[in-house]
């Protein structure tokens, strides 16, 4: 008798086969260079539920570059596994050809000739002309929201979220999760949660004070869709207070809680649950571990650490779907649940290419109508750049190589530290550089750039203190973003090794001296979490930067060394 995980492996196979998990079919497709929205979008609709994932927007509401990265390091159980394996290495895993519009959407490689052949990529109206298209099909589909979509950009570090509140309620989600939200401070969360018309979901969100599930984010949420009772659970990111400031958000606490977790499963299970959904923003290899240790969960819809995956990964009898960021994908999930069990499953990750989807008009009128008041400031050109800008990767890209050279100029250090974010779209060479760009990879509550003095040694604590919340092989200890970029300074790193031990030669470029524990340094950087740091905003240290120079170059960054791969 065939077992319900293979059974499942047995779904994950016919639908790669069939192309049901998307890439085969429009990667052909794309090789010819000739993609319409029909072929773009066909599915083979099936089973009786279907859910559509969107993540980590980051209040990206019009279409971008995005480049994806091509280094992305797994350590412990997760080395070599996908999301960690980018380039030539992902394209051979995924049957991709070279060249193909897959090879842009998804590949580092070759992406400034391949941007201009194929385009932008998201704007949130395209988004919402795949979510019409999904629910003319299945008129009963949930559409579901990982979080980090109020952050972002200029016009919604302006309007405080407002401008994606509006544009998100335009596209009717039935529920979403959290993550950078928390940083527009509880008062401002609050308020606009209480006004949401759909679900905002964490179970574990607590209250601080006592210990409890916060009653403005109710864990769970039942739906009866395609005769079937489904129950989505929320997962908010769970390590808020340390990767981001907690005095804005004093009154939550947060955690995994796959205790918690598990009770909730189980107790949606017992009300009649036939299809359990996690919404997470854990992040990949977070909720691989999750998976394998919460029972019960039959989809995780995955966000956080922006992974851009054609076909859903398999833990147990659990399947992990993971759909990008920026608005650059949208992923559909097709399901067959039958007496209270997933039964099997199609996928498919869209890729929103801007110039192949007509845009929905009446979204297009509320994204017009957000940044109307700020058009004129968004378009100012403050520079241009001869390089291409990104961001993605687990260390420096070429967007915190600017803004680094800004802190060790605009700031007199001798050594910048950059937070290792992920989010930020990309620029090609010859563009411009407006405002607009430089706020996209700028924009946060807390973007004051503090100048300050540190030893050496402390300079080496922090250093390793970052490494070992991105390479620690525990992934529930993986507790921030990328490796925190440096400007000014070098540096040897084994991810190997364990915390205290992955840092060695660090160097001061500017002398070509090694760095002096006991020496004292000046240290320009941004986006502190402690409270009350003082410093004028990164975005004006940038763009004056930017303004001095006229056209950016970058040139490649060798400054660090990483073994033990």
């Amino acid at each position: 008798m065939i077992s319900r995980r293979d059974f499942l492996q047995t779904s994950m196979a016919a639908s790669a086969l069939l192309g049901a998990s998307g890439f085969g079919q429009w990667g052909r497709i794309a090789a010819q260079q000739s993609l319409t929205q029909d072929q773009l979008l066909q599915f083979d609709t099936f089973g009786n539920v279907s859910l559509i994932h969107i993540t980590d927007i980051h209040a990206q509401l019009k279409p971008i570059y995005f480049r994806e990265p091509s280094v992305n390091l797994g350590v412990g159980p997760n080395k070599g596994e996908v999301p960690h394996v980018t380039g030539a290495d992902f394209r051979r895993l995924y049957g991709i050809e070279d060249g193909s519009r897959s090879h842009y959407a998804l590949s580092s490689g070759d992406f400034t000739a391949l941007a201009e052949g194929y385009g932008r990529v998201g704007g949130l109206d395209r988004v919402s002309t795949v979510i019409n298209q999904i629910r003319s099909d299945r008129p009963d589909a949930l559409l579901l929201d990982g979080g980090d979509t109020w952050h972002g950009s200029y016009t919604c570090h302006h309007t405080q979220g407002q401008d994606m509140v509006d544009v998100m309620n335009a596209l009717k989600p039935d529920a979403m999760t959290f993550h950078w939200e928390f940083t527009l401070g509880s008062d401002r969360v609050r308020e606009i949660v209480e006004g949401l018309p759909f679900a905002a979901l964490g179970q574990n969100i607590f209250d601080a004070e006592w210990d409890e599930p916060a009653e403005l984010f109710p864990p769970y949420k039942f739906f009866e869709r395609g005769g079937v009772k489904i129950a989505v659970i929320g997962q908010a990111f769970p390590y808020m207070p340390i990767a981001n400031p907690g005095w804005m958000f004093p009154e939550y606490a947060f955690g995994i809680r796959d205790e918690n977790m598990q009770k909730m499963v189980d107790q949606v299970r017992a009300e009649g649950a036939e299809l359990v959904v996690c919404l997470s923003h854990n992040g990949f290899d977070v909720d691989k571990k999750m998976a394998g240790i919460v029972k019960g969960i039959d989809v995780i819809l995955s966000g956080h650490t922006h992974d851009a995956l054609p076909e859903p990964v398999l833990v147990g009898e659990t399947i992990i779907v993971a759909s990008g960021s920026n608005g650059k994908f949208v992923s559909r999930v097709d399901l067959d649940v039958r007496d209270g069990q997933m039964m099997g499953f199609r996928h498919k990750l869209i890729p929103i290419f801007s110039d192949v989807i007509t845009p929905d008009a009446e979204v297009t009128a509320v994204i017009d109508a957000v940044r109307a008041p700020y058009e004129d400031t968004l378009a100012d050109v403050i520079g241009k750049t001869e390089s291409l800008l990104y961001r993605r990767g687990n260390f420096n890209g070429t967007w915190d190589d600017v803004i680094c050279d800004a802190l060790l100029s605009e700031r007199e250090a001798d050594i910048a530290l950059s937070p290792g974010v992920r989010w930020g779209p990309s620029l090609l060479p010859g563009q411009d550089i407006t405002r607009e760009d430089l706020w996209n990879v700028t924009s946060m509550s807390y973007g004051e750039a503090y100048r300050t003095e540190m030893t050496g040694e402390y300079l080496h604590v922090v250093l390793e203190d970052v490494a070992d919340n991105l390479f620690n092989p525990d992934p529930y200890y993986q507790q921030g973003g990328d490796m925190v970029r440096t400007g000014g300074l070098g540096y040897r790193i084994d991810i190997s090794k364990p915390q205290g031990s992955r840092i060695t030669e660090m160097t001061l470029l500017k002398t070509g001296e090694r760095i002096d524990p006991s020496k004292t340094y000046q240290v320009a950087g941004w986006a502190s979490v402690n409270e009350g740091t003082e410093g004028p905003p990164i975005w004006d240290v940038v763009e004056a930067h930017i303004r001095n120079q006229g056209t950016v170059s970058v040139a490649p960054n060798n400054s660090v060394e990483v073994v033990g791969i």
